[in-house]
């Protein structure tokens, strides 16, 4: 559906042109997190008031977010010092246990990923993609967007 001249929003994720940011979710829900993600994107040109793609994402979706319950947290890195290999059979575990394309699956590189422990679990970052052993994937396009991502991984349950 299109919400916007330049954003498309789908049942798993949405591509936005003008941003040039596609952001996919495998495994459970995510789309409170991406409803965050366009709402901070749109912000500054529509205002606090009504974010109209937000607001277009929510219908689409069928989800009832209200802009108060958008909760921006600092992800605060605490990397594991040795990937052995139990935490490698756990994000493996989890990887496995998500419904994606198996080429997609395939292309995720755990052991090349920076790890970190959670109050919430292990969570593997790459460039292009955060893992949750808690049944999150987000797959993205562009590297810069983890950092957007990361800050709202406060409003997923269990992330």
């Amino acid at each position: 559906m299109m919400c916007e001249e330049k954003l498309e929003v789908f049942e798993n994720g949405f591509r936005d042109e003008r941003f040039h940011v596609e952001i996919r979710f495998y495994g459970k829900d995510a789309r409170k997190l991406l409803l965050a993600v366009i709402r901070e994107l749109y912000l500054p040109d529509y205002g606090e008031e009504y974010v109209y793609p937000f607001e277009c994402a929510k219908e689409f979706w069928g989800m009832y977010v209200d802009p108060s319950e958008i909760v921006a947290e600092e992800f605060r890195p605490s990397p594991i010092k040795f990937l052995n290999q139990s935490v490698k059979n756990k994000l493996t575990k989890t990887l496995e246990e998500i419904d994606a394309p198996k080429d997609l699956k395939e292309a995720i590189d755990v052991e090349g990923a920076e790890i970190h422990r959670t109050k919430k679990g292990l969570l593997a970052i790459d460039k292009n993609f955060i893992l949750s052993e808690s049944g999150y994937l987000l797959v993205f396009n562009k590297p810069s967007v983890r950092e957007l991502i990361l800050k709202y991984m406060g409003m997923l349950d269990g992330a």
